[in-house]
């Protein structure tokens, strides 16, 4: 028996949709960021545990609306996959959308509670209830998708605390030429890749920098009060080495020199 192709690494796991439909239509909503039409009919976790000897094929259970999957793996964690009725979780499925098709990391202790959990679970065999047994199945479920979800929400607004300290540390040095990459991750006390890792959904540490010179300098170029101050003043105000630079990155992001920007304006 196959549990799946693509099996998350020791210490993660992976959400998904049941079912080819729902799952192109769940990933795109993630990737579109857009909403899912209709929840799928039954959700997966797979996992890897430590488990004991199993039968070659692996074992398969089914209780209702909700299925158990297991695979011994030779010297490494067994592959786990839970299903269950997505009508029958009490989290609903947008919010599990930070968990969907991407591994998530489980906690060490509840990888111990699952797998012992799945191990007496199959030691128990045919002693056990199929309608107890469901419950038990839908509340492990619940329990590793609301773990996982706590830990990836924490991580996710830890990243996003980072990022808006980066930003604000860029703002107020936006005049100094010599802002770099390296002086930022230093300010903070982390590491240039981890750095690299905040700003890795646009064009990068580098680009952030010269996009917020660039709205500085249209702020700047839009105020009348401004009006008496030259071009090469206001590139050496945002932080460009010179004003030749200053009217290349200009031209390249808003379509206009600095000073066809300032004139457009304020005649306007």
């Amino acid at each position: 028996m196959a549990v799946d192709s693509a099996e998350p690494a020791a210490g993660y796991l992976v959400v998904r949709a049941s079912g080819a439909a729902a799952a192109r239509q769940a990933m795109d909503a993630v990737l579109r960021g857009g909403r899912v039409r209709s929840d799928p009919d039954q959700l997966q976790v797979l996992l890897r545990a430590a488990l004991p000897k199993l039968p070659p094929g692996g074992v398969s259970l089914s209780f209702g609306e909700c299925a158990l999957r297991v695979r011994g793996g030779e010297h490494q964690p067994g592959a786990v996959l839970l299903s269950v009725a997505t009508s029958k979780l009490s989290v609903g499925f947008a919010e599990l959308r930070p968990l969907l098709f991407q591994p998530v990391p489980l906690a060490r202790g509840v990888q111990a509670l699952v797998a012992s959990s799945v191990a007496h679970l199959l030691a128990a065999g045919d002693a056990v209830d199929p309608h107890g047994a469901r419950a038990y199945v839908i509340g492990l479920v619940e329990l590793v998708l609301r773990s996982a979800l706590r830990t990836e929400l924490d991580r996710a607004d830890a990243i996003a605390t980072r990022r808006r300290a980066a930003v604000d540390f860029i703002r107020d040095h936006l005049a100094d030429p010599a802002l770099t990459a390296a002086r930022i991750a230093d300010a903070l006390f982390i590491s240039r890749r981890r750095l690299y890792q905040l700003f890795d959904d646009g064009d990068g540490v580098s680009g952030r920098i010269r996009a917020m010179r660039v709205e500085r300098a249209k702020e700047l170029l839009a105020d009348p009060a401004q009006a008496v101050r030259g071009i090469g003043e206001i590139s050496r105000q945002c932080g460009f080495a010179n004003a030749a630079h200053f009217s290349r990155t200009f031209r390249k992001a808003v379509g206009a020199t600095p000073r066809e920007f300032r004139e457009r304006v304020l005649t306007t």
